[in-house]
Order: structure tokens, then sequence, then C-alpha cells
């Protein structure tokens, strides 16, 4: 499987940004996904995550209530709308893939397959 992220780019504190990422190959709608994010000298940290169905759904404390993850299985594509956002989003941020089939994961070991990143950078 390949997954394109995109949609990054540079935006001013408290405007918005959509991140895509597409994906290919068969089973798309099969695998929960995650969006995840990594600053300049920090680990990567969970973002966000969506479940093979997009039933349920889950957010790190930073960023509830101000971004949104969806997905369009027909289209094999995941979205994450992103508002308010601030200096300390600033990241790259990566999709990901579950390894297994139907199991809502949202650890980064429970991930398997990875986008290559899109830059967000917010300025204050």
């Amino acid at each position: 499987v390949q997954l394109q992220a995109s949609g990054g780019g540079l935006v001013q504190a408290g405007g918005s940004l959509r991140l895509s990422c597409a994906g290919s190959g068969e089973h798309f709608g099969d695998y929960s996904m995650g969006w995840f994010r990594q600053a300049p000298g920090k680990e990567r940290e969970f973002v966000s995550g969506i479940s093979w169905a997009g039933r349920t759904t889950r957010y790190a404390d930073s960023v509830r209530g101000r971004f949104t993850v969806s997905r369009d299985n027909g289209a094999k594509t995941m979205f994450l709308q992103m508002g308010s956002l601030k200096p300390e989003d600033t990241a790259v941020y990566y999709c990901a893939r579950s390894k297994d089939k139907m199991k809502y994961v949202y650890t980064e070991d429970g991930f398997g397959s990875w986008g290559q990143g899109t830059q967000v950078t917010v300025s204050s």
C-alpha cells in the first residue's frame, strides 16, 4: 500500500488547513487510519485516529475540539480538518494505516504503513 499525504502549508495562527491522505491498493476501508506529527527536535506523536468504517474517532488532548478526522472509503482518502491552528501545531504530519484489518488502533506500534509527511507551519 502507498499513502500520500497532502494539504500542508503555511498559515497564520487561528487559521485552518485540511490535510488529505490518499491510499492505493485494495481494501482501504478495512483498515483503521491515523494521523501523527513530528515537530523539530521532538518525538513523533499521535494526533488523531479513525476506525475502518469511520464510526470511532480519537484525538490527542492537544487537538481535541480543533481538529476533525474523517474518511471517504470510496475515494480511498482520509482527511484531517484543522482549525484554530496554533504555532505549536507546527510539524510534519504523517498519515498511517493499521497493520491489521478490522482492528481499531491509535498507538504508533499498531500502524504498519506510513505516508511521506506534509509540512504544516503556523506563524504567530
